[in-house]
């Protein structure tokens, strides 16, 4: 909710300064750097078939497991692992991974890594 608020003043601040370019503050570089950080903070997971449902649980818990896994085979520096992690910290609840994390480090964690 926060996130939607920073969001809605950015893309506010956009509006009011890009629809007069003639002025001093105009710029276009400094417009796109500001519409590009709009749209990472509007990013959305896209469309995953496996979990149709309104109900994302699943989703959000594979998406954890793939992401510790994916650098377990890979190794940590490994780019493309990042993806799992950007889809989990956007679906699950921060203090699910808190307690996940525990449990990961405990050796008690209930999934396969």
């Amino acid at each position: 909710m926060k996130e939607d608020v920073e969001v809605t003043d950015i893309l506010t601040n956009l509006q009011t300064h890009t629809a007069h370019p003639s002025s001093v503050e105009w710029s276009a570089a400094e417009k796109q750097a500001e519409f590009e950080e709009a749209k990472q903070k509007m990013w959305k997971p896209p469309f995953d078939a496996r979990f149709p449902n309104q109900n994302q649980t699943k989703n959000c818990w594979q998406n954890y497991i793939d992401y510790f896994r994916c650098q377990k085979l890979k190794g940590e520096d490994y780019a493309p692992c990042e993806y799992f992690k950007k889809v989990y910290t956007h679906l699950c609840p921060g203090f699910w991974v808190e307690q996940w994390d525990e449990q990961r480090d405990n050796g008690n964690f209930p999934a396969k890594i």
